[in-house]
């Protein structure tokens, strides 16, 4: 019986990587440029974030120019003169900033659960403020988070929508209705799918 390879038993494998397989692997590099991206994403949004904040802050204390400029970033019409700044306004500013945050988490959901899941590992065990989802992450729970994460976006757009319906015809509230619908079912068959297969198989 001949001897183990050094080399296996430092690095726990049977064999080295050939340089063909060496190559494909390390090629999980190549979706560093995309994560990286997505965080310049997310600073621009931290950006819009503050910017529509002020605004809003600055409107509430009379500025005409700020209520103006939220006015035009929400969509709003009316027949009526807006001069000063109503609950509508603020409720569609509000749902806004929300709509933003949820993005900014999904993206936290993709830059962080994706990275550590196709391209490398974080070694973030035992540090205080590992997300508590990430200790279980793999390809399916993170399918399942981002449909979650997407369908509440949906509903903040979908509830924008209702809120100024008065802007929009009745066939882009039929439209709206029916992605948000059909998000919340192919998040259904996504969950179902992914119990399914890890259901372990019957004994026989």
């Amino acid at each position: 019986m001949s001897n183990p390879d050094p080399f296996a038993v430092i690095s726990g494998r049977t064999q080295p990587l050939r340089p063909l397989p060496n190559l494909i692997f390390a090629s999980r590099w190549l979706q560093l440029p995309l994560y990286l991206g997505l965080i310049v994403a997310q600073a621009v949004y931290v950006v819009h974030f503050l910017v529509e904040l002020a605004h809003l802050v600055q409107a509430a204390f009379g500025s005409k120019g700020a209520l103006e400029a939220l006015i035009t970033s929400i969509g709003y019409k009316t027949t009526a003169p807006i001069t000063t700044l109503n609950e509508t306004v603020i409720m569609l500013v509000v749902l806004a900033l929300i709509d933003v945050v949820m993005i900014s988490n999904l993206l936290i959901m993709v830059i962080v659960g994706g990275y550590e899941t196709f391209v490398s590992r974080m070694d973030l065990e035992g540090h205080r403020d590992q997300p508590e989802w990430l200790s279980h992450v793999n390809a399916s729970v993170l399918k399942v988070k981002l449909a979650t994460a997407i369908i509440g976006i949906s509903s903040i757009h979908l509830l924008k929508t209702f809120i100024n319906a008065d802007n929009y015809t009745d066939r882009v509230l039929i439209a709206q209705t029916a992605i948000h619908i059909t998000f919340l079912l192919s998040a259904m068959a996504i969950a179902v799918t992914d119990r399914l297969m890890a259901r372990p198989p019957d004994a026989h």
